[in-house]
């Protein structure tokens, strides 16, 4: 007997996205990009909810506006809930408790699992979009040490400018892979216990390939969480 289950509005795509409102390029490799993903994903965009807003102004009153689309994105379909901003691991607990299926805020979920990994006497360092604005709050959501070292893009040429202050919507590729790379290199010079870096910015998965070849260690990203999250969703079949 061949039954098919329903229950769901949408099929075939299990893993749900929420998006912060904005109107910048997103290029292949960005999270916001469909073609990015080797599987369908669901979006839902979080109006209001604007990079400047969830990254410098720390996500204030936007709560429920996430709860509520990320309960919206389960009752779709979605069997697994993740964001496009990394600053959202402040939201982890909240809204992990509200849709009761698994959730992913933030990259940055992957800084314990990757220390893991490492020789002693080795850590990790995150690149991202924004240092100064990184809190305690933001570490802790993602389960991040404290004194993890941190580099932001704030006072590079592109990168910050036109992905959280808004000042274009077009995006120079080049200048912003120049952006991100030399963040890292400078954590790196910094801190030369370092073993990994591990991106914030769900808008970093195109630069590092860059990233890892100018500093020789392992670069670790949304796309490397999310493809792993996914792979729990569904198995491969063997």
């Amino acid at each position: 007997m061949n039954i098919a289950k329903g229950g769901k509005s949408i099929y075939g795509a299990p893993l749900g996205i929420l998006m912060l409102e904005a109107r910048f390029p997103r290029i292949a490799g960005d999270m916001g990009n469909g073609t990015t993903w080797p599987f369908p994903v669901l979006f839902r965009v979080v109006r209001g909810a604007s990079p400047e807003k969830v990254v410098l102004n720390g996500a204030t009153g936007l709560l429920q506006d996430f709860v509520a689309a990320a309960t919206d994105l389960v009752d779709l379909g979605a069997e697994a809930i993740t964001t496009n901003c990394g600053f959202l691991s402040i939201f982890q607990r909240e809204i992990a408790a509200a849709v009761g299926v698994p959730v992913a805020t933030s990259s940055l979920m992957q800084v314990p699992w990757v220390q893991a990994t490492l020789p002693p006497g080795k850590r990790v360092g995150i690149v991202s979009v924004s240092a100064q604005s990184l809190t305690p709050a933001h570490l802790e959501g993602a389960g991040v040490p404290l004194d993890a070292p941190i580099a932001g893009t704030e006072n590079g040429r592109e990168f910050f400018r036109v992905l959280i202050k808004g000042e274009k919507q077009d995006l120079d590729v080049d200048l912003a892979r120049q952006d991100v790379v030399e963040a890292g290199k400078g954590l790196v010079a910094r801190h030369p216990d370092l073993g990994a870096i591990v991106l914030e910015c769900t808008n970093m998965p195109p630069y590092a390939a860059a990233l890892q070849e100018a500093i020789g260690l392992p670069v670790y990203d949304i796309y490397s969480m999310i493809t792993w999250f996914h792979a729990g969703l569904r198995p491969k079949v063997f």
